[in-house]
């Protein structure tokens, strides 16, 4: 990785480990040049819960995209999830000395540090502050104060912060292998990159990102994060679901969820069966369609149902113009995004990611939206400021300093 404009995303996911290389191009595409994979194994609910193996399942992926990409990784931006991660909105303010009235990179950096302090768990550090909007001497939509006149610069940030030693995990399975770690990023976050446009975000838009053990959401009201979590429900809990319902075995219920599942009921003729053939320790066995589908529904929708209640809890729902944009692997799900709709009221569609080229199987695979995010963040990151190293980043997290 000796060209600047090469970078990793990895995400450390409960049903797979995804690696993506991407080359960052002039117009501000990005193009894909390899994605490795591997079953992720030691990851619950989106966290680390056995280092070693996790570990040895992130070596597999990130080799099978060296093989993939013909490029030796030696750093990575990693994607982090979990119930533990948690966020509000908060507005920092700073006054600027009498003999100064010239905002500059400090003040900037400074009204940063002021929203921050608040006070969080203390086992938590903080992951990310996102600038929502400036406002100079009362001076409301100001995009970039730094240069302006004035006496008092205020900014409302959307803060995100999590269990520092949860995010440290995966800081250190990647530090084993050894790799640098450039950034940890919300999986949400890196998905919103680029399964959404500009004009969404300032639309108002809800991305839902559906993995295998995380729902992982984000909102966007007038182009600024207004609300972001995580909860720990994703597709393996369909599967569970199915397995325990149908008596089958996981391995078999997660086919029948994919190949054959559905969360759109009423839509089968009466009797519809589905044959699972035997096979070695199975017997075999005729599932009827609607029961399938109706228990995949029931667990989405109880899904859906409770991030809605926790969206509720702010204002925000009422200003998506743009509508919903569900994303990763469980969005596969035929017919989600018709319940999804149904649930919030609102126009819901199923993405993945844009803004890229290259290989078309993986931009348009919305399992990999995270992944490409993560290109896409570290593509602005490296645009706007020197990257921070692994050094840093994991220092941060020891200290508590961010």
């Amino acid at each position: 990785m000796a060209s600047n404009n090469l970078m990793v995303g990895l995400e450390i996911g409960t049903s797979k480990i995804c690696v993506v290389v991407g080359e960052s191009r002039t117009d501000g595409t990005v193009k894909i040049l390899g994605v490795g994979q591997a079953p992720s194994r030691g990851v619950r609910k989106g966290e680390i819960v056995d280092f070693e193996t996790a570990m040895k399942c992130v070596h597999e992926a990130v080799v099978d995209a060296e093989q993939k990409s013909d490029v030796m990784i030696r750093s990575v931006y990693v994607a982090v999830a979990g119930s533990h991660l948690q966020s509000f909105n908060n507005r920092g303010c700073v006054m600027l000395p009498e003999d100064r009235d010239e905002i500059d990179e400090q003040d900037v950096e400074d009204v940063k540090s002021n929203a921050r302090e608040v006070s969080i768990p203390a086992q938590n550090a903080f992951l990310h502050s996102i600038i929502q909007h400036y406002h100079v001497d009362g001076q409301d939509g100001v995009l970039n104060p730094i240069g302006m006149s004035g006496q008092k610069l205020e900014a409302d940030f959307h803060i995100i912060h999590g269990m520092r030693t949860r995010i440290q995990n995966s800081i250190r399975c990647v530090k084993e292998l050894p790799l640098e770690v450039e950034d940890v990023v919300f999986s949400a976050l890196a998905s919103a990159q680029v399964v959404l446009t500009k004009n969404q975000k300032d639309l108002g838009a809800l991305v839902i990102d559906m993995g295998g053990g995380t729902t992982d959401y984000v909102l966007y009201a007038d182009g600024a994060i207004r609300q972001s979590g995580c909860l720990a429900i994703g597709g393996d809990h369909i599967t569970n679901d199915i397995s325990m319902g149908l008596r089958i075995p996981m391995a078999r219920a997660e086919k029948l969820k994919i190949e054959e599942g559905s969360c759109i009921l009423g839509n089968c003729l009466p009797g519809d069966m589905i044959l699972l053939k035997d096979d070695s320790g199975f017997a075999g066995k005729e599932i009827e369609r609607e029961t399938l589908n109706t228990i995949i529904h029931l667990r989405l929708r109880e899904t859906l149902e409770l991030l809605k209640r926790r969206l509720d809890e702010e204002s925000y729902l009422n200003y998506l113009g743009g509508g919903i944009f569900i994303t990763g692997g469980c969005s596969l799900l035929n017919g989600l995004d018709y319940l999804a709709g149904e649930i919030f009221e609102l126009p819901a569609q199923v993405v993945h990611a844009h803004t890229t080229s290259g290989l078309t199987s993986a931009v348009e695979n919305p399992q990999f939206s995270t992944a490409i995010g993560l290109i896409k963040y570290a593509q602005a990151v490296q645009r706007d400021r020197r990257p921070r190293r692994f050094g840093r980043i994991f220092g941060k997290f020891f200290s508590g300093i961010r």
